[in-house]
């Protein structure tokens, strides 16, 4: 599963888009330094009964941003992603 794809069934899921998210994680300080993954992850498994593999790709983008590796950005694995930027806006509004 792409890292995209995994933003996009967390969407499915919760109803919320990935921003929304990631905006709701800084209002609760979760984007601070020092900020354990685990908590991260507690948080969403409780408030959204997300599992861990969905959860950390939201850690990412809550502690690190959009960008990600580039390493499998163009290949034909399957998970690949189509650019190094995820769409964090919702899948209705992504370019196409």
């Amino acid at each position: 599963m792409s890292f995209q794809a995994y933003l996009d069934a967390i969407e499915d899921k919760t109803g919320k888009t990935p921003r929304t998210l990631v905006e709701q994680a800084k209002q609760l300080g979760y984007d601070a330094d020092g900020v354990k993954a685990g908590a991260i992850i507690d948080w969403l498994k409780e408030e959204y009964g997300l599992g861990r593999g969905h959860a950390m790709a939201l850690v990412h983008v809550i502690t690190k941003g959009p960008k990600i590796s580039t390493k499998h950005v163009g290949t034909d694995g399957t998970h690949r992603d189509a650019t190094d930027t995820l769409w964090l806006d919702g899948k209705a509004t992504r370019p196409v």
